[in-house]
């Protein structure tokens, strides 16, 4: 078993919120396996990485000696979790959520360990529950503490209906802790309503309150929104391996520490190390490249990996860049030089405004690399590939 301080470390990766921290190290200095617990409603065939954030974390405390309980709320997904939602979500049938839960079972053994891991279905406690022993449970919340919830509020105040069923959803992935007898609940930090409800409800039940630990929601493709399906800017933990390199080969640099903190098993330590490489010249390509190993080789395998950088490479330089390269060298007297200054005395450009309209449209990159912020300088002696739209390029060297 790990120190109490190596396992707060490595718990609090990636954590947004740990309530309360407190109990949480009483718990862990008693030296014992704690029971964890992650629900996840069965509402689509297929997950994303976004989904892999708190997957991650159960498999920190696995390693971390601990008993990891893979709830699968097919009972919660026939309501409809309300969380976040501006109208009622409808429910799904018995059917649709029985078949996502087998995919779902399927996917999650990539990440977790499954000799340590118990997976339960909530309706195992839930269809056994009368109709009386529902109004027991709801008599032990009250309306004024469920508009309490922000999405609630809002729907509340705007006039928006608001089904009774809704106010169930809590109340149910509460008792799932109960009935659980967990230590300790991972959510999204949309859920934290939701986990405090169940730890009021096991201190309701004599049971000692679980610790409500919130991940943070892993923004898509785009760096901005949360990924998503809908939104198109995700990846797909069953997309094809070149697919899936290349997505992850699109992201920002800025957003690739978010990746690599939330979505990697590399230590903290590694990860410093990778971020002192690059100050020191290292091309951030070339740790995006082990950021897309890792991810790929987890859900699919190394070959599919290797082969998926191979591809890469190829079609970056033998279908992205033309033969006849044009080579320009700019000149500059300070220390560094903007890239949209850069791409107009380089000819790709007709002026720095023209420059700043074509970052913001996304339709310049660096290396392959796409360019986001239209302050971004480039240091003296540097040299680049740049590209300008799908047919302006040229290596510059910056003197």
């Amino acid at each position: 078993m790990h120190s109490v301080e190596e396992a707060l470390e490595q718990i609090h990766r990636g954590a947004d919120e740990i309530l309360v921290e407190s109990e949480l190290i009483k718990k862990l200095k008693k030296g014992k396996p704690l029971k964890i617990k992650a629900g996840f409603d069965p509402t689509a065939p297929d997950l994303h990485l976004g989904h892999t954030v708190l997957i991650n974390k159960l498999r920190q405390f696995q390693d971390l000696g601990h008993e990891v309980m893979f709830l699968i709320g097919d009972f919660t997904a026939m309501i409809g979790d309300p969380t976040g939602k501006s109208s009622t979500r409808p429910p799904l049938t018995r059917d649709e959520v029985l078949e996502n839960a087998k995919t779902y079972e399927h996917q999650v053994f990539k990440i977790l360990n499954a000799e340590k891991t118990t997976v339960l279905f909530n309706s195992q406690w839930m269809g056994e529950m009368k109709a009386s022993d529902m109004i027991q449970l709801a008599a032990k919340h009250t309306v004024a503490r469920m508009l309490e919830r922000d999405d609630f509020s809002k729907r509340y105040k705007g006039g928006q209906s608001i089904s009774v069923h809704e106010f169930l959803y809590p109340l149910v992935q509460g008792y799932d802790s109960v009935a659980m007898k967990a230590d300790v609940e991972l959510g999204g930090t949309d859920q934290k309503f939701n986990l405090l409800v169940g730890r009021q409800l096991q201190e309701t039940y004599g049971q000692d309150p679980q610790i409500c630990l919130t991940m943070p929601i892993l923004e898509g493709l785009d760096g901005v929104q949360k990924m998503s399906k809908s939104l198109n800017n995700y990846i797909g933990i069953t997309d094809a391996p070149n697919d899936m390199f290349g997505k992850i080969m699109s992201i920002t640099d800025e957003l690739m520490w978010r990746y690599f903190e939330l979505l990697s098993f590399r230590s903290l330590a590694e990860i410093k190390t990778f971020k002192q490489q690059i100050q020191q010249g290292m091309n951030p390509r070339d740790i995006k490249f082990l950021l897309a190993e890792e991810i790929i080789t987890r859900f699919h395998d190394a070959d599919a990996a290797r082969n998926a950088q191979n591809d890469f490479i190829k079609r970056f330089q033998k279908g992205a860049i033309p033969d006849d390269l044009r080579e320009v060298t700019v000149n500059t007297e300070s220390d560094e030089l903007g890239v949209a200054a850069m791409l107009k005395l380089a000819g790709l450009t007709q002026s720095t405004s023209e420059s700043f309209r074509m970052i913001q449209q996304g339709a310049v990159k660096l290396d392959s690399e796409k360019v986001t912020d239209k302050g971004l300088a480039l240091a003296k002696g540097s040299v680049v590939i740049a590209q300008v739209g799908k047919r302006k390029f040229a290596k510059i060297s910056i003197e």
